[in-house]
């Protein structure tokens, strides 16, 4: 097969280019070739995560445009993984790597078995489904590679049986255990689930009812922040994630067609928030400023209680930090920042601009942003404390978001998947795109 070179030229904007390739730097040297499956994080002896191996499947597609990967070897990568899920075991037992379609959140590296007695998730599973639809809209060649491609992620797909992971309220649950059964708590609130939901209705052969997605719609918080007015959640991450893929902007739901906007714009005003929030400072953290926010599930400092400037503050490790009514311990998380590019660029960019040249927490190290730090808990560095690793899930968006502020590949990519048109259009929404595609069915 002939190379391709790349259609978007690297050089149009040096700094989102920049941070393109030090995030996609992490897929390329921090996956096991064989399977194709992408370590969580950069600590030794780590699971790999289904969620970061799927965005990996999304970014191959963007590393190609932008000259970061060659086509023939974004193609070996995303056949590798999808024929380890293709050919894992799928079954009761407690060391299988998934079950009745789904795929449990952690996998041995190498042998691609469960992990840990995690869970078989929902919601990381649906992470991995959308960067195989991803890669099956990308790669569209008539070459016996592509259509492999293409059948495999239709495949994979179409067998994750959602009705079993129904909830007695109608939501979907957020996973099982072979020791103990169904987890008890199900996706409720809005959060990172939009996508998950949007994936159990667009299924051709289990489906959801549209029902399910109004029974998680009837449990949204409609909040007023910081004179905002918008659909809430505390994590900056959950008004991202799922707009990694779809593109929201100009179609609707009916929640938001009683309220106005839509998503996108919905993800723009928490992004706001965000930073008023910083801005306020109620809690007196050092370094929040409006160059300097993004609170979001991440990394943190602790577990610890410390007395600082006659303050006694509880910090806390891996936790879902969020504002301006979650827990918060001074810990921000740049990725957040940078993932939200595509929602309110004038305030992202500068802020972008000083966690690079003013907080030195970029060019230094080999994938770009750490998860997160801290400039409450004393460091070596400017900006303090600063995690020791990097997270597949926090560099994915980066890579994703960023292109979909430069060009749009990703949307556009999805745009085009049957099963995430049918999944909005039996959630309710429509306009903009949509009815565009509509017409044209």
């Amino acid at each position: 097969m002939p190379s391709h070179p790349p259609s978007h030229p690297s050089t149009a904007d040096p700094l989102l280019q920049h941070l393109q390739d030090k995030a996609f730097a992490y897929f390329l040297h921090e996956a096991n070739p064989a399977n194709g499956l992408v370590s969580d994080k950069t600590a030794p002896d780590w699971p790999a995560s289904i969620a970061a191996t799927g965005l990996a499947l999304s970014c191959y597609p963007v590393a190609v445009e932008r000259g970061m990967l060659g086509r023939d070897a974004a193609i070996q990568r995303t056949l590798a993984t999808l024929r380890f899920f293709r050919d894992s075991v799928q079954g009761e037992q407690s060391d299988a790597s998934g079950y009745r379609g789904f795929y449990y959140h952690f996998l041995d590296m190498r042998s691609g078995r469960r992990a840990w007695q995690c869970e078989l998730s929902t919601v990381d599973s649906a992470f991995l489904f959308a960067g195989m639809l991803a890669a099956a809209a990308y790669f569209d060649g008539d070459d016996a590679a592509q259509r492999e491609i293409r059948d495999t992620a239709n495949f994979l797909y179409q067998r994750a049986q959602w009705p079993w992971l129904q909830a007695a309220d109608g939501t979907i649950g957020h996973g099982w255990r072979p020791e103990s059964g169904f987890i008890a708590h199900s996706w409720q609130g809005y959060d990172e689930a939009l996508l998950l939901y949007v994936l159990a209705l667009g299924s051709p052969t289990h489906p959801l009812p549209p029902a399910a997605y109004a029974a998680w719609a009837s449990s949204y918080e409609w909040k007023r922040c910081y004179g905002i007015d918008y659909l809430y959640c505390a994590p900056l991450f959950t008004h991202q994630l799922s707009q990694a893929w779809i593109d929201f902007r100009g179609i609707r739901d009916a929640f938001m067609r009683a309220h106005g906007i839509d998503y996108f714009e919905n993800s723009r005003r928490a992004t706001l928030v965000q930073q008023r929030y910083a801005s306020a400072n109620p809690l007196g953290f050092n370094g929040y400023s409006e160059h300097c926010w993004g609170i979001t599930a991440s990394d943190g400092p602790g577990p610890a209680t410390r007395r600082i400037d006659g303050i006694e503050r509880r910090f806390e490790d891996y936790v879902g930090r969020g504002a301006p009514y979650g827990f918060d311990d001074g810990t921000l998380a740049p990725w957040a920042v940078v993932a939200s590019l595509p929602f309110a660029p004038e305030i992202v960019l500068p802020t972008v601009h000083h966690f690079i040249h003013t907080l030195q927490l970029h060019d230094e190290h080999p994938y770009g942003f750490k998860a997160s730090f801290n400039q409450t808990w004393a460091g070596p560095s400017p900006g303090g404390w600063v995690s020791p690793y990097f997270f597949g899930l926090n560099l994915g968006p980066i890579v994703l978001m960023v292109e979909n502020h430069r060009s749009g590949l990703p949307w556009q990519l999805m745009r085009g998947c049957r099963a995430i048109v049918d999944g909005l259009r039996r959630a309710g929404f429509d306009g903009g795109w949509l009815d565009v595609g509509k017409q044209h069915a």
